[in-house]
């Protein structure tokens, strides 16, 4: 059995080694010759997998993205040629919720105010939007919500519109799929009329997709001279973003929100259990068996432990700051995609176990204690 799997995938010799032979390949510039004599397909979302890539795959049974969203698969030409495809819903949910605790944690700084103080406006409440609202009521943040699939599917889920939601928060975060049409297009959810009508005040985190939100707008108010405070991981036009609006950004990072090695390794392993399960073959690997050792293991925590040493704990495993430094430095060098091939390890909060006296909200933040790992 052959498997194409992206080069920037970790962790498929582990797991798929004894499926078959594997065959890395560039995500971005995979090309249909490469697929013809292919039986499992593993990607993430820099591989546009349509009618052009699968044009020679026919002997394709499965495709399988290492990604939440899925707007880069044709569904429906996949589906015509009746191959199995999944997602691996969740696997970097955790990974993006850190990411934009640390933006917010960062943004209460600028603004010289507790992130208790301020109000987040969530938009998208999926797999990512959730956690993100778990977490952010476990440090007592007040949290509104705006998801309209979800508010048509489920009366007492607490939404608000959009355009109710932008003028009561103080900061945004965008979790939506990229829909490109439709009811519930999320193309340019945040377009040029809808930007000039909020307040500069109101700051920007987008960790979805680029295209939610008017890059070319966003560059326009700025210099215009509304400035508001952007925390931008994803861009219109990956991997070549809007160059001029990197200045105005207090964060600007190339698409790693997900990018932990515990949330890259977790879709790896999703797909090989659908891979067995489609093969009837026991999943016998888990990530377990492959996680590295962290560095610092362990802290203890003393009764003088408060909610303003919350920003240092978290900075101890992940300070968004690093990605931003990385990416102005290189972005005009060694490029976009460089910056997401080449990414430092990063560890989630649950790669390190909390001892003393620690407060409930740090469980609920993804931090480990002896007693959660029983």
């Amino acid at each position: 059995m052959i498997i194409v799997a992206d080069d920037n995938m970790p962790l498929v010799e582990q797991f798929f080694a004894p499926l078959g032979t594997i065959r890395r390949l560039p995500g971005r510039s995979m090309q249909a010759e490469a697929l013809a004599d292919a039986d499992i397909l593993l990607v993430r979302s820099i591989t546009k997998v349509n009618a052009e890539l699968l044009a020679q795959a026919s002997k394709l049974r499965f495709i399988g993205t290492a990604t939440i969203g899925t707007d880069h698969l044709d569904i429906a030409e996949i589906e015509r040629r009746a191959i199995a495809w999944t997602n691996a819903a969740g696997c970097n949910a955790q990974s993006v919720v850190e990411y934009v605790l640390s933006c917010l944690l960062l943004e209460a700084e600028r603004r010289q105010m507790p992130l208790q103080q301020l109000r987040v406006g969530v938009v998208g409440v999926g797999q990512i939007g959730t956690r993100l609202v778990k977490a952010l009521r476990a440090l007592n943040v007040t949290v509104l919500q705006c998801d309209p699939p979800r508010a048509a599917l489920e009366p007492s889920f607490p939404h608000l519109e959009l355009s109710s939601l932008l003028t009561q928060v103080d900061i945004v975060s965008l979790h939506v799929p990229l829909v490109r049409q439709g009811q519930h297009a999320t193309l340019h959810l945040l377009h040029r009329e809808l930007l000039a009508s909020l307040p500069p005040e109101l700051t920007i985190i987008n960790a979805c997709r680029g295209e939610v939100v008017d890059n070319q707008a966003l560059l326009e108010e700025q210099r215009a001279g509304r400035y508001r405070a952007l925390y931008l991981d994803v861009w219109e036009g990956e991997p070549q973003p809007l160059r001029e609006l990197v200045p105005y950004c207090q964060i600007a990072t190339a698409h790693i929100a997900g990018h932990s090695v515990e949330g890259k390794a977790r879709g790896t392993e999703m797909l090989y259990q659908a891979v067995c399960g489609l093969l009837g073959e026991p999943a016998s690997r888990q990530l377990a068996d492959f996680l590295p050792t962290p560095a610092i293991a362990s802290l203890t925590l003393t009764p003088e432990y408060q909610d303003a040493d919350l920003s240092a704990l978290c900075r101890l495993l992940y300070d968004v700051r690093r990605d931003d430094r990385l990416f102005r430095q290189h972005l005009d060098g060694l490029g976009f995609d460089w910056l997401r091939k080449h990414y430092p390890a990063r560890r989630e909060f649950s790669a390190l176990t909390l001892l003393g006296q620690v407060p409930p909200s740090l469980n609920q933040l993804g931090f480990l204690t002896p007693s959660t790992q029983d």
